[in-house]
């Protein structure tokens, strides 16, 4: 069975869940998990370029993973760092846009480094937009927006009677950008995590029982597949 190409979602978010459980049940370390997930990542945006889909976003790393052990953490920065500086060639070469959505200035200055240029590179490209969240929450992308605009009332650009919900989304990392049609969640559990809780309230949900790692192509086919099924309501009845 095939989706609807002419009804494609805009834009699917995903959390990536599952990388360590995966290397835990295979008894491999961590890390591995972690490096199969990257490979698995790159798959995915490369069919979702080849479909059409306009937009991905998913959650690489949060504001609380830092919390995890430091030699996983230090390992999940090492791979991250390689990937993005590696991964940004072939971004370009495949006309993907790579964003990264986040307080990425937490990061060391070659990871940073490394990030400017992928941006960079692949700015003008014209195919799937692909949204990195890296160091990112929810929360913190919310106050983050309410400070800037707590500033922009005090300096009189805007009016508090003229806060609405287009200028609270104009000061997210996803500004100009539509919300997520379809929130994928992979290895079963059920939660948001302090992802997008702004642009996820009207998106649709699949949680799917399977590790990211072994998450593939038929799986987001099927994704589709599932939310074409659906009739989005957005509060209406």
């Amino acid at each position: 069975m095939e989706f609807n190409k002419e009804k494609l979602p805009t834009h699917i978010a995903i959390i990536m869940d599952g990388n360590r459980r995966w290397a835990k049940e295979k008894g491999m370390p961590v890390a591995l998990g972690h490096k199969e997930g990257a490979k698995t990542l790159e798959k995915i945006v490369r069919h979702a370029n080849k479909i059409g889909l306009k937009y991905i976003t998913v959650y690489a790393f949060s504001t609380e993973n830092w919390k995890r052990a430091e030699d996983e953490v230090s390992a999940l920065m090492l791979l991250l760092q390689n990937y993005i500086e590696d991964y940004s060639k072939r971004a370009d070469s495949e006309n993907i846009r790579v964003k990264f959505l986040g307080d990425t200035t937490a990061f060391n200055k070659k990871m940073q480094k490394g990030i400017a240029d992928c941006i960079e590179r692949t700015k003008n490209n014209t195919g799937v937009t692909f949204n990195i969240a890296l160091n990112y929450g929810g929360r913190a992308e919310i106050i983050k927006a309410v400070k800037e605009i707590a500033e922009d009332v005090k300096n009189n650009i805007i009016s508090i009677d003229n806060i609405n919900e287009e200028i609270v989304s104009s000061k997210l990392y996803t500004k100009d950008e539509p919300d997520p049609d379809l929130l994928i969640r992979t290895s079963g559990e059920m939660r948001l995590s302090n992802f997008l809780p702004w642009q996820l309230v009207y998106s649709e949900f699949l949680f799917v029982k399977k590790y990211w790692p072994d998450f593939n192509e038929e799986d987001l086919d099927n994704a589709i597949i599932e939310y074409q099924k659906r009739t989005r309501k957005f509060g209406a009845n």
